[in-house]
């Protein structure tokens, strides 16, 4: 095989944690449960804490856990600087911190600056005020509503008592702040702070791109190919507005004022024009790289989300820390066990409750993807379950459903319940030692379990060294101790089309069979790792393998 470089300069010297860092997602409403109610909890979280560790991990980001109704899953907040009750208190959140310090783990916190609770105090400030009042100004209030629609599925708005409408781009349990007040801007600076004083590495900002709204709020008019940050490209009246980019440098000033390399990474889809300019100078310095996720399980279109993403990241001297899987998405077992061609379908949520999935199909695949993310450079993301090889839960009642996207859309849209379950962690039947045997209050887990997931437990699996786990462990020890694996460039190496196949200096080679048919390996002196058995010589379909 012979080489072409993917982009011009030598790899940086040695930059901040979060260039590089491998960090694991904690949805803490289903990590651990430390009380045995079927929900997950703080206190868990810590005591499942040599989990990470032994997994081999740099930080754990945590979804949200403030005081919340739950509307939606904890990312409508009633009050950003505390905890909730069912996961516990402030102290427990300090000894969660200080027990991850001494694993050497750090951790992130969400941010949901978009949005928060109908039960927020300020927000029922201003349904008491009334028209026209300062405690309105907080929100978007209108006495009409334009055509804005939620992305959970139906309008936008809601109207009160009094008459007047106000607007939530996702559920109605959830009003949009007025980022043009002051307050507001005074508000989340407080909050940053509040928790950068307790120790937080950084924060996930959710839904980055849309705090800022268009003034006077125009309809979203069909085709219009308008953007205040990048003219030429599509965009909504609530989405990139240029007013976001110096709040985010203020919010980089917070940051930097702050010991250890503090940061923030923002939750937005985007095209490489729009995502340049929070990436360069002092901006926002990451953003999530989530084109692999919806990508169909295909080399070139996966070369061609690594090249675009890759070549910013250079041109910005920004960071795109790689995605496979989260809280919002399907498994990546079932997305790649079901009929690629049809993974593009504009509701894929949708077809997946309808399809058929093979399931050691998707495992193959979901274990080659688990080595190229962990061989590109920059930072990665793991979303609980995924080290495990977890497979969407598609059978969960329409009674047990919580997700507000499955009402919204009238229960034609399944939701993101089916990657939110309580994980196994022993047993061989529900609740999988997920909550503690001697305190358990509650036989059932807030979402229900699989009944087939015995072996797929961290007990099991730790015990069997094929497992997906053992593989997650094994490739996370080899990229802290390789040389060539971390922050840095990529070459890559003509292969056949249905091969990714890249290298990396010192002394790395990757490759990816996407195809059907085994293919000869590159040229090497040792296989450091192979997501599953190789044939002499050859890597079989659906099997990625690290050479040296």
């Amino acid at each position: 095989m012979s080489a072409e470089r993917s982009s011009d300069g030598d790899r940086p010297g040695p930059g901040p944690w979060w260039r590089d860092a491998v960090v694991y997602q904690v949805y803490p409403r289903s990590f651990a449960d430390s009380n045995g109610d079927g929900e997950g909890d703080l206190p868990g979280v810590l005591s499942r804490l040599d989990h990470l560790a032994d997994l081999g991990v740099d930080a754990l980001w945590l979804s949200p856990f403030y005081p919340s109704p739950l509307a939606d899953g904890g990312y409508d907040v009633a009050d950003y600087r505390d905890v909730d009750p069912r996961y516990g208190t402030l102290a427990d959140f300090d000894a969660l911190v200080a027990g991850a310090a001494a694993r050497d783990i750090k951790v992130i916190v969400d941010i949901v600056p978009n949005h928060c609770s109908a039960e927020h105090p300020w927000f029922r400030a201003a349904l008491a005020a009334g028209p026209g009042s300062p405690e309105r100004e907080r929100f978007v209030f209108r006495d009409k509503p334009n055509n804005w629609r939620s992305l959970f599925g139906g309008p936008a708005w809601t109207q009160v008592a009094d008459g007047q409408w106000y607007l939530h781009l996702f559920d109605s349990a959830q009003p949009d702040w007025n980022w043009r007040h002051p307050d507001v801007v005074a508000l989340f600076e407080e909050v940053l702070r509040f928790w950068l004083d307790r120790g937080v590495a950084g924060f996930r900002i959710d839904v980055a791109n849309m705090l800022f709204k268009q003034d006077g709020l125009p309809d979203v008019v069909p085709g219009d190919q308008s953007s205040p940050l990048t003219p030429g490209l599509a965009a909504t009246p609530y989405e990139h507005q240029p007013e976001l980019l110096e709040l985010y440098r203020s919010w980089r000033t917070i940051l930097d004022s702050y010991p250890g390399d503090r940061s923030a990474v923002a939750e937005m889809w985007f095209d490489a024009d729009q995502a340049r300019p929070y990436l360069v100078g002092d901006g926002l310095a990451q953003l999530f790289n989530f084109k692999l996720m919806p990508a169909p399980w295909s080399a070139e279109e996966f070369r061609a989300v690594i090249d675009e993403s890759h070549r910013l990241a250079r041109e910005t001297g920004g960071s795109i820390p790689w995605v496979l899987g989260n809280h919002d998405v399907p498994r990546m077992v079932t997305r790649y066990g079901v009929d690629q061609a049809l993974v593009r379908a504009p509701t894929p949520d949708v077809l997946l409750g309808r399809m058929d999935v093979d399931v050691e199909l998707g495992t193959r695949r979901a274990r080659a993807a688990a080595l190229l993310l962990l061989a590109l450079p920059g930072g990665a993301y793991i979303y609980q379950g995924d080290e495990l090889g977890l497979p969407e839960h598609l059978t969960i009642p329409d009674e047990a459903r919580q997700d507000p996207m499955f009402e919204r859309t009238l229960r034609t849209f399944m939701g993101r319940d089916g990657c939110r379950v309580p994980l196994p962690w022993s047993g061989t039947a529900a609740p999988y030692g997920f909550g503690d045997a001697d305190t358990r209050v509650s036989p059932e887990t807030w979402l229900p379990q699989p009944k087939d997931w015995a072996e797929l437990t961290v007990a099991a699996q730790q015990a069997d060294p094929g497992s997906t786990l053992n593989l997650y462990r094994t490739a996370l020890a080899l990229r802290r101790d390789h040389p060539a694996l971390g922050d840095g460039d990529l070459t890559w190496l003509n292969a056949p089309p249905s091969v990714l196949a890249f290298a990396r200096d010192p002394d790395f080679t990757l490759m990816v069979n996407f195809g059907s048919e085994p293919v000869p390996l590159a040229p090497h002196q040792n296989v450091l790792l192979a997501s599953g058995p190789l044939d002499g010589d050859l890597l079989p379909p659906d099997t990625g393998v690290w050479l040296s």
